[in-house]
């Protein structure tokens, strides 16, 4: 019998383990709880599409042929997005997704007293929904936590939780005292659960802070305004050991230039290869990044955002076009490959706006591996939602959804609307594939790209 069940459900890239259930078992188990985990996404993938799982881990990289990893990954996010779209389309209508019983046989096999679901994405609302409501027609109890969780999921699961601890007094059934807690953040993850990943090598997530130090994008939620803390070096030392592995994404949606430099020295002698999320600021210069390379830091996805100046400044993202640019060519110097995160329609931006940013990419191809490109998204919690007359946004309306939470639109002042944006995306769509060294399609495998190119 376990008295906890920590499930990740679908539906997200079957690429790495979850950080969230690998985390929260760690901390159980340290607390004297007894917990085991279930990868419900990874289940429903290898269930539903066993050639790409093997495709992707036969992936090797003197072989790699990118027209037929094209090929491939277009057939299987062809399939996937029909495949996620049909089942959460039954879960509105009140029906059972595919594979639900299956996937529910393999929860209440663990006769868990506890089954805590860890929420990442809004696409793993739906059929978190379906299961819930399985699991109260036999009443077992249910927790949901994680940064998606919506008011839909609250109102049918029995807890709803922010933190570890309160996971823990819930499933023990009593008070803590916080200063006697084991907080190691020594994270065991299954080196035969690894495995079975979309992946040729497993690429293992690593958290090094509570959460990201700068906090001042305008559209960013990620934040959720926490307190920045430092997780201790030692414990993710030992967590590289523990996992056997030798790949590595570093999870955090920004590590400052200080923590680089000490997380390059810790992994320097454990001969590992590692990618990270930044923002390309000034003094990320060549020796530095020079130094993280040498440590085995091989990719960055930088969030440029933008290649014009005045929507950077609008967006509050600390950097400039100029600055921006030497860093990527300082990083492209020393082998490390960029990937870079670029985001279309902040409010106000203009169509030229929108083509200076075009014009950027491919001034600066040569240093670039891959673009990543997004819309703006108007999300609660964002100093763009908490203060929109400064961002010159009007109208904002909320239209309901049966699962997600609400959906958001809005009117500009200026710059150009969602419809104008969607036609400037359609129209520039091969210029930017040109730019890309690495296949488009990766950016829905980040993790492939250590492991592959």
């Amino acid at each position: 019998m376990t008295e906890t069940l920590l499930v990740y459900p679908p539906f997200c890239t079957p690429a790495s383990p979850s950080y969230s259930i690998n985390y929260l078992a760690s901390f159980l188990k340290n607390n004297g709880q007894k917990v085991k985990m279930l990868d419900l996404n990874l289940e429903f993938h290898r269930s539903k599409y066993p050639e790409f799982q093997q495709y992707y881990q036969q992936l090797t990289t003197s072989q790699f042929d990118k027209n037929e990893y094209t090929k491939k990954t277009k057939k299987f996010q062809k399939l996937t997005g029909r495949d996620y779209s049909l089942n959460n389309k039954l879960v509105v209508q009140g029906k059972n997704p595919e594979l639900l019983q299956e996937l529910l046989g393999k929860i209440v096999s663990e006769k868990p007293t506890y089954v805590a679901f860890s929420i990442v994405y809004s696409s793993q609302a739906f059929y978190a929904l379906a299961l819930i409501k399985e699991l109260k027609k036999l009443n077992i109890k249910t927790i949901i936590g994680g940064p998606a969780v919506n008011e839909k999921l609250t109102k049918i699961a029995d807890h709803t939780l922010n933190n570890e601890v309160e996971l823990l007094e819930t499933v023990s059934g009593k008070k803590v005292n916080c200063e006697t807690l084991d907080c190691s953040r020594v994270i065991n993850y299954d080196s035969k659960q690894l495995q079975n990943y979309f992946v040729p090598q497993p690429v293992v997530p690593i958290k090094t802070a509570s959460t990201c130090f700068y906090q001042q994008c305008a559209f960013c939620t990620h934040h959720g305004q926490a307190k920045y803390v430092e997780f201790e070096l030692q414990d993710i030392k030992q967590t590289i050991i523990k996992s056997g592995q030798k790949k590595f994404f570093f999870i955090d949606d920004m590590i400052s230039k200080k923590r680089l430099l000490q997380i390059a020295e810790l992994v320097r002698p454990l001969n590992i290869s590692w990618m990270c999320q930044l923002r390309p600021t000034k003094d990320l210069d060549q020796e530095t990044l020079k130094l993280l390379h040498k440590s085995g830091l091989d990719i960055v996805i930088w969030g440029v955002e933008s290649g014009c100046d005045r929507v950077l400044k609008l967006i509050r993202k600390g950097t400039n076009k100029k600055d921006v640019q030497k860093v990527l060519s300082d990083a492209h110097a020393v082998g490390i490959k960029n990937v870079l995160y670029i985001m279309f329609g902040f409010p106000g931006e203009t169509e030229a706006e929108f083509l200076e940013t075009i014009e950027f990419l491919e001034k600066n191809q040569r240093n670039i591996e891959l673009v990543s490109t997004s819309t703006f998204g108007l999300q609660h919690g964002s100093l763009v939602y908490q203060e929109p007359e400064k961002f010159g946004i009007l109208n904002i309306k909320e239209e309901p959804r049966t699962v997600l939470e609400p959906k958001i639109t809005y009117d500009v002042v200026s710059g150009m609307n969602s419809e104008e944006i969607i036609k400037l995306r359609k129209k520039n769509k091969s210029r930017m594939g040109k730019i890309n060294k690495f296949p488009k399609n990766m950016n829905y495998f980040r993790e492939q790209m250590l492991s592959v190119i």
